[in-house]
């Protein structure tokens, strides 16, 4: 069972609260770790982090390069990932105003493992929607069998 620190949240392994190390377990529900994971590998967050991985953006860039994502779901994306250390904001003192979106070291790291995931999804989609017409096939097949469900 697992024991919570009543100020952190965070699961404490150890008896002695004092000396306690914290493990953080993303299958906990109460471990702060779920949220990052969370807003790192979200559809927004995962192709946010994409493409700040390419390059650093303004913001209009970045919502240009994710093309999908509204004005208001990318402010969301960003400040969640910003609290999580995983991008920087820089504000420009300039006229018109400018802010810029890069990544931290940690948001590197991050990104640099999601774009590798990124790659090999690209790189196995022949396979993939192979898999999907032969499920969609045999889905067809299952309901016609049994009367048009």
């Amino acid at each position: 069972m697992d024991t919570f620190s009543a100020d952190t949240g965070r699961p404490v392994v150890g008896d002695d609260t004092d000396d306690a190390e914290f493990a953080f377990d993303v299958f906990s529900r109460r471990c702060p770790s779920r949220s990052t994971l969370e807003h790192a590998t979200g559809r927004w967050g995962a192709l946010t982090l994409g493409a700040l991985h390419e390059s650093g953006f303004r913001f209009n860039e970045l919502r240009r390069r994710v093309d999908g994502v509204s004005e208001k779901m990318l402010a969301q994306t960003l400040h969640a990932l910003e609290r999580d250390g995983l991008v920087r904001r820089e504000a420009q003192p300039v006229n018109p105003p400018r802010v810029d979106y890069a990544l931290t070291p940690l948001g590197r790291d991050v990104a640099e493992r999601l774009s590798g995931l990124i790659h090999l999804v690209e790189g196995r989609m022949p396979e993939v929607l192979a898999a999907r017409e032969r499920y969609d096939a045999a889905r067809a097949r299952g309901d016609a069998a049994r009367g048009g469900r």
